[in-house]
C-alpha cells in the first residue's frame, strides 16, 4: 500500500481490538500493545500487525514497540491517566507526528488539550448522536 503508515495502538479492549484490525486490514503496520495478553484474542484472524504484552507506562515497552518510527499513535486504554501519559510520551519523547487519545472522562479533555492532544471522547460522541437522532425524530424541534 502507498500510503502504509506506521501505527501503534496502546489498548487492546474492544476499540483498540477493532482500530488495530482495521487497520492492519487497510494495509498499515500496526503494533498493538497491552498489558494482558488475553484481550489480543479480541483480534481479527486477517491482523497481520505485532503484539507486545507490556506496561505501556514503561518507556523499554514503548522502544520495544519502535515508537520512534511510528506515525501515529493512538492511545486507547480503559484508563485516562495512562492514555494521557503515553500521549505526552509519544508526542515528547519519541516525536510522533499524529497522537490521538481516547478520553473517558469528558471533563479531562481540556487536560488533553491544553498539552496539545487530540482527543476522541466517546461519551460526548455518543450524547450528540443521541441528541442529533432525537431532534429528527421529533420533527427537527429544538
Amino acid at each position: 500500500m502507498a500510503n502504509s503508515q506506521y501505527i501503534v495502538v496502546v489498548g487492546c479492549g474492544h476499540l483498540g481490538s477493532i482500530l488495530a484490525s482495521r487497520l492492519s486490514s487497510q494495509g498499515h503496520r500496526v503494533v498493538v500493545i497491552d498489558h494482558d495478553e488475553s484481550t489480543f484474542s479480541g483480534l481479527s484472524g486477517e491482523f497481520s500487525g505485532f503484539k507486545i504484552s507490556g506496561d505501556a507506562a514503561e518507556l523499554s515497552v514503548l522502544r520495544q514497540a519502535q515508537t520512534n518510527r511510528a506515525n501515529c499513535l493512538l492511545a486507547v486504554t480503559g484508563e485516562d491517566n495512562l492514555n494521557l501519559m503515553v500521549a505526552q510520551v509519544a508526542k515528547i519523547i519519541f516525536q510522533v507526528q499524529t497522537v490521538l487519545a481516547r478520553v473517558r472522562e469528558p471533563g479531562r479533555e481540556a487536560i488533553y488539550q491544553d498539552l496539545g492532544i487530540a482527543t476522541i471522547s466517546p461519551i460526548e460522541l455518543s450524547a450528540t448522536a443521541f441528541l442529533q437522532v432525537l431532534q429528527s425524530q421529533l420533527g427537527g424541534g429544538k
